[in-house]
Formats: C-alpha cells, sequence, structure tokens
C-alpha cells in the first residue's frame, strides 16, 4: 500500500510598498543634528540609497492588508475563503489586540485569527505554521500577510558619536508588505524548512520597548544594537544551516531557479554570498533601492520573482532574524 504524502504550497503571492520615498542622503541631512558627519557616510556603509517609508496615518495593518488582497484577487478568493489568517510581522499596529484582527476586519473575513512575531524571520515563520497547521488539519487554506513600518524605530536625531553607533543599524530600515497564500498543493510544494535559534545573543540588537522591561517612554522604542556584532554571529553560524540543508536535501545551487535572501546592508549581502558561494545572477537585489524591510524582505523579492518562474522551479529562502534565529525553506512551484 502506497501512502501519498500530503503537499502544501505557497499559490500566491503578492507586495505592497508605501508611496512615500526617502533618500539616504536625506535621511542622514534629517538626523545628523549638529554631528560632523561625512557626506554621503550613511550610503556608503550601507549600500542603500533609497527606501519607502510609509506616510502619516498609514499603519502596518495597511501595508498587509494592500498585499492581502492583492492575493485574493490573484487566486479568485474572497475572504470568507480562508479559514487561516496569520499577520507574521516584527511590526504591529499596536500591543493588543492582535493586527491580525485589524487585517481581518478590513479584508472582511472570519478566519482564526493571530499574530506571529520573530523579527525578521517573521514571515517566513508565519508560513511555515500555516503550512504545519494545514498539514494537521487543523486549516485548509491559510493567508498569511506581514506589514512592516521599522522606519519608525528609527532615532530621529542623533545627540552624539556614542548614539549614532548604537542607532546606526535602524538606519538601514526601509517599510513595505507582502502576503502569500497557502494551500494543499498536487505537486511541488514547500519540501523542506530548517531552523537555527541562538538565542544567548538576543541583547544584541532590537526595539526593547512596549513589553513588560519598559513599557513606556520614548527612549526604548527606537532600534539599538551592535551591528558589527550582529553581522559577526550570522556570519558565523549561517554557513553552518545552509551547507546543512544542502547535505541533508542533496541540492546545490544549481538546482534553484532563485535564492532569496535577508537583506540589511548591501555590503552584508555581498559577504554573504561571498561566503556561502551563491551565484549572484540566482540573487534578487532590493536593499539598494527599498533598504532592510524586516520580514517583508523575503516577500517582497518573492513577489518581484514570481512572473518568471515555472511549474518544476525550487526557490531557496534565508532568513535571518534578531533574537538570534535563521531560517531556510525551499518552494518547488506547483
Amino acid at each position: 500500500m502506497t501512502t501519498t504524502v500530503p503537499r502544501v504550497g505557497i499559490t500566491a503571492v503578492a507586495s505592497s510598498l508605501p508611496e512615500q520615498r526617502l533618500t539616504t542622503a536625506e535621511l542622514q541631512e534629517r538626523v545628523a543634528g549638529g554631528l560632523p558627519l561625512p557626506p554621503g557616510m550613511f550610503a556608503q556603509a550601507t549600500g542603500i540609497t533609497t527606501r519607502r517609508v510609509a506616510a502619516d496615518g498609514e499603519y502596518a495593518s495597511d501595508l498587509a492588508v494592500a498585499a492581502g488582497r492583492q492575493v485574493l484577487e490573484q487566486a479568485g478568493l474572497d475572504a470568507l475563503d480562508v479559514d487561516l489568517l496569520l499577520f507574521a510581522s516584527a511590526t504591529r499596529d499596536m500591543a493588543e489586540p492582535a493586527t491580525a484582527h485589524v487585517v481581518q476586519a478590513a479584508l472582511g473575513g472570519r478566519a482564526h485569527a493571530l499574530d506571529v512575531t520573530n523579527a525578521c524571520n517573521s514571515f517566513l515563520n508565519g508560513i511555515d505554521l500555516a503550512r504545519s497547521m494545514i498539514l494537521a488539519g487543523r486549516a485548509g487554506r491559510a493567508l498569511v500577510v506581514t506589514g512592516e513600518t521599522p522606519t519608525r524605530a528609527m532615532r530621529p536625531r542623533l545627540d552624539g558619536m556614542r548614539q549614532a553607533r548604537q542607532a546606526f543599524a535602524g538606519y538601514t530600515f526601509g517599510d513595505a508588505g507582502a502576503a502569500v497564500l497557502v494551500e494543499p498543493v498536487a505537486t511541488g510544494g514547500i519540501l523542506d524548512v530548517d531552523a537555527e535559534t541562538h538565542s544567548q545573543h538576543w541583547a544584541v540588537g532590537g526595539i526593547f520597548g512596549g513589553g513588560s522591561r519598559h513599557p513606556r517612554g520614548d527612549e526604548h522604542t527606537y532600534f539599538t544594537g551592535d551591528g558589527h556584532k550582529l553581522r559577526g554571529v550570522f556570519e558565523k553560524i549561517g554557513l553552518g544551516l545552509v551547507e546543512r540543508v544542502h547535505h541533508r536535501t542533496g541540492l546545490g545551487w544549481d538546482d534553484y531557479a532563485r535564492v532569496l535572501v535577508h537583506q540589511v546592508t548591501l555590503p552584508y549581502l555581498q559577504r554573504f554570498v561571498e561566503v556561502a558561494g551563491v551565484p549572484v545572477d540566482k540573487l534578487e537585489v532590493t536593499v539598494p533601492e527599498l533598504g532592510n524591510m524586516a520580514s517583508a524582505t523575503l516577500g517582497v523579492q518573492l513577489a518581484r520573482v514570481r512572473p518568471a518562474l515555472r511549474t518544476g522551479d525550487k526557490v531557496l529562502l534565508v532568513g535571518l532574524g534578531g533574537g538570534v534565529s535563521l531560517m531556510t525553506m525551499i518552494w518547488e512551484v506547483s
């Protein structure tokens, strides 16, 4: 007797970007205050020339709703056809209730709705959780959305060089939204998921306000961290995860149509490519024009490459998140 292994895959994908653009030169001028920063320093250090910024009155949920509507339209579905909605993002509209309910109210659905958050790996975690719930029989079709507005965690003005060093990683951010539909498929689908977590590094970088440690006050609502230390942690442990995936699945770089990687800065991406040996032509480079879009990064990249993908093409997604966590997912187009 042959047992058929159930398959779950991504059947639609979309992204959304705010209309407002902010150049890195404008950002540096805005935050520098009286500090003697060399002209072009931010752009030279990050490789980022511009990014999108949510307008006043535009929220994380708005970016998620825009992407979610596109996905439902692509699939010819109504929000009521979805029985699981996950808002998977590092950014939320508020501490309570879950932003998933804000998104669902706008879309007009009635699905089981909840938030999933794990820094820049939130969206990948959301896709994995949706897949797991479908395989467990707890859902039939899931809409996973993200809306990221990390630019609101950028310190608006620098008061000294020490503060500049602590806040600098936050000036890589850009805002964006993304969404995918996750459901059973006949062929292909999500073939492999792997993750590695090194939680001893949780304090290296983050937005430490809003919880029980720092419930109030602006000071802890800005991104603070040691970008060099965070890069060192990812560089040390990231290659091992990628090698493990290659060894376990038997798939090499030539087997992937595209390799999508979370992008913090251009030098960081270039270093990852150098160390991991990723063929440059398989990447979708978004960071120079859109910045670090937190967990929406991979969703935006996936939406951009999807029109050129064909049935049977495999895509490797590589996620990096504060905490710290690393994650890989292999998706085969159905």
